[in-house]
């Protein structure tokens, strides 16, 4: 679609929100399951775990079968699923059941937000996938929001099991719209006359792939431990924030969702190192900011967190299209593999910090992170500025 003009960018922002919606939903709540369950930090914590380990191990057979099938009707299949999920979940009686169910929401997310980047690859311009990719990060972030921020207001007045309700109801409204307004693609992606074996050992040899991978890794792993574990942080002295407090402190990701769109035209302007390397700076210096024990300065520090990790996942998750010009949607669920199981681990151990350092402990773990995100992609990732001048430069994809 070189020639063409690109497609309109509401049915992706869609996918993103639809995605986004239900996966971290239970941020806020990790306090109020400690108490109602009698839990501990790490028995929560799974909530968030469960649901992305299991988008890490569904997202390569879900690229897959969206290459031999059809990426719109995996990503308008996925998006019913959600829906179906998301009610079953409000039906726990357990912290067993609701992890067991979270787990099952996981399983349905990668083929909305897996196979939505392999779209934007293969239906924009080259000129614009940037864009493209910013735009649906927007999606994720304020579907993220929506999510964190109802069920922790519903929370309070109805309860959380009718809160998961209510995003039940908001995931069938996405799963309409896109089953009324994303396109269907314009080129079904055909299996290449190779083995599987040969297809899967062409994209682990790619080398600039790999890294990108890290990179994902790392990002998740940085946003999932802040905004997991700021919410013991702020339920604890000298913030004692509730759980309605605790909702409404994820209104900074809104600051993420405004930016990002910029952030895709940075890249088509300047390049993929720069507009990452600027993210993960804001990301540092936000994370940092957050240990000074003043809510507004917290708050502060959160969206500078919040904006420079949707920076950085918009600019690797475009960066896949760069290096893979074929077998995308295999490429794009290995990325998600190792982004979300970054998310899993960055739910988890922090836990083990927690004991020994409490938030300090845990900022120092994120912010070594992040230096190792950009040292990876500066020591792997061309100097390219376009994607079609990447492409060209790089023999192996």
């Amino acid at each position: 679609m070189s020639a063409a003009a690109p497609p309109r960018a509401f049915p992706v922002v869609m996918a993103g929100f639809a995605a986004f919606l239900d996966l971290y939903a239970t941020q806020p709540l990790l306090p109020l399951l400690m108490r109602e369950f009698n839990a501990t930090h790490f028995d929560v914590s799974l909530t968030v775990t469960a649901a992305t380990i299991a988008v890490a191990f569904a997202a390569p057979a879900v690229g897959r079968l969206a290459d031999v099938i059809g990426r719109k009707r995996v990503i308008v299949g996925s998006a019913i699923g959600l829906v179906l999920a998301t009610a079953l979940a409000s039906t726990s009686h357990s912290l067993t059941q609701f992890v067991f169910w979270r787990f099952v929401q996981g399983l349905m997310t990668p083929g909305v937000f897996a196979i939505t980047i392999a779209y934007i690859q293969d239906e924009w311009p080259s000129t614009h996938v940037g864009r493209a990719s910013g735009a649906y990060v927007a999606g994720t972030v304020t579907g993220g929001f929506c999510g964190r921020a109802l069920v922790g207001l519903f929370s309070d007045s109805i309860g959380w099991k009718n809160a998961f309700l209510v995003l039940a109801g908001l995931n069938a409204v996405a799963a309409a719209a896109l089953a009324a307004w994303l396109p269907e693609e314009s080129v079904r992606a055909q299996a290449h006359p190779t083995s599987h074996t040969h297809t899967l050992a062409r994209v682990l040899r790619n080398r600039q792939l790999l890294a990108t991978n890290l990179v994902g890794f790392c990002v998740l792993f940085v946003q999932v431990g802040v905004f997991t574990y700021v919410t013991f942080y702020l339920s604890d002295p000298p913030f004692h924030l509730g759980t309605t407090a605790l909702s409404w402190l994820f209104l900074v990701f809104l600051v993420g969702a405004s930016i990002v769109p910029f952030a895709g035209r940075l890249i088509d302007a300047r390049g993929y190192r720069t507009t990452l390397a600027i993210g993960i700076a804001v990301g540092a210096t936000g994370a940092l900011l957050t240990l000074l024990p003043w809510l507004p300065i917290v708050a502060v520090g959160l969206a500078l967190v919040g904006t420079g990790g949707f920076i950085s996942h918009a600019t690797a998750s475009s960066y896949i299209g760069v290096v893979t010009p074929r077998d995308r949607g295999l490429a794009v669920g290995f990325y998600s593999t190792a982004y979300y199981i970054g998310g899993s681990l960055g739910g988890s151990l922090p836990a083990l910090l927690w004991s020994v350092g409490g938030w300090v402990a845990c900022v120092a773990m994120v912010v070594t992170m992040q230096l190792l995100t950009v040292t990876v992609a500066l020591r792997f990732w061309r100097r390219a500025r376009t994607h079609d001048e990447a492409v060209l430069s790089d023999p192996i994809a």
